[in-house]
């Protein structure tokens, strides 16, 4: 077998594992399934917005469809894992079974395309489209689309994040047909540019070991107020000699100062002997009175003049 038919081939067998789940577990909320071939056998992941459902009692729903699944679509040992939708309105296959359950229970079309599309729009969709196609109101078959949002149809986006489903109902009418598509608010566009407010974690991390350089200076600090300390002491040695330069001052003075009161006395002696010679020998004064003669000096004056 060619590379080509394998692949064909495999994609085959998935639609068809893929139909036959959807309508196994309608009242589970089907959403899809992922197959995986791993060395123990084929891994199969069941979405689902009721698990309960789909493991059944003890787990017997479960082993009955690892059963079919091995001998019906020949899948070498399955291992059925369920997990459990987080947002339904983003996941195709849900949205398509809720707008075919609303047509089979005599719901106008436009009315449920509309509520279908505005409760994916609310929840967050980038963007949707329902198509509902068939006889819808006359004999003769038309379709109507219902869009919101921004919605790629080409490209490697549309591609790669679109989900897709598609839903039947058999009305009086005719078979009606609804097509689902939805662009969920994780795809990344290329021709769309983000511009990044906050720095990259990498930058933010080396900050931090830059900042240990500024401790480093530290030291030297601590060096200067280290030598504050020694500081005073400069002046507490400089101050005794001060203090002994000023005592030095001071007893120069002291010794001066007699040297001019013994001058003072001298003149005042001499001044006294030229005022007994005017007078002359009148008065007879002991010689304490003679230490005094400066101070009455200018009595003795007086009484001359008289």
């Amino acid at each position: 077998m060619s590379i080509v038919k394998r692949f064909i081939t495999e994609s085959i067998k998935k639609t068809e594992i893929d139909e036959f789940l959807q309508k196994k577990l309608e009242r589970a909320g089907y959403g899809g399934v992922d197959l995986s071939k791993t060395p123990l056998g084929t891994h199969v992941v069941i979405y689902a917005m009721r698990p309960g459902i789909v493991i059944g009692r003890g787990g017997e729903t479960i082993k009955d469809l690892a059963i079919t699944l091995e001998e019906n679509f020949k899948l070498a040992n399955p291992q059925i894992s369920v997990s459990e939708i987080e947002v339904p309105e983003f996941n195709a296959y849900v949205i398509a079974s809720r707008v075919a359950s609303a047509l089979q229970r005599g719901v106008h079309f436009r009315r449920a395309g509309f509520w279908a599309l505005n409760q994916v729009m609310e929840a967050g969709a980038l963007g949707a489209e329902i198509v509902i196609s068939g006889k819808l109101r006359t004999e003769r078959a038309r379709f109507e689309k219902f869009r919101a949002g921004y919605f790629p149809r080409c490209g490697d986006p549309a591609l790669t994040y679109m989900k897709k489903a598609e839903a039947h109902v058999q009305l009086k009418p005719g078979i009606i047909g609804v097509r689902v598509k939805i662009m969920p608010p994780d795809a990344q566009f290329p021709d769309k540019i983000k511009i990044i407010q906050e720095l990259p974690p990498e930058e933010i991390e080396e900050k931090p070991e830059q900042k240990p350089e500024k401790p480093a200076e530290t030291p030297e600090q601590t060096i200067k107020v280290e030598e504050l300390p020694e500081e005073p002491t400069k002046p507490t040695e400089a101050a005794p000699e001060k203090a002994e330069v000023e005592v030095a001052v001071e007893e120069e003075a002291a010794v001066e100062e007699p040297v001019v009161e013994d001058k003072v006395e001298a003149s005042e002696d001499v001044a006294g002997e030229a005022v007994e010679e005017e007078v002359g020998e009148t008065t007879a004064e002991t010689p304490a009175e003679k230490v005094k003669a400066p101070a009455e000096g200018p009595v003795a004056e007086e009484e001359v003049k008289e």
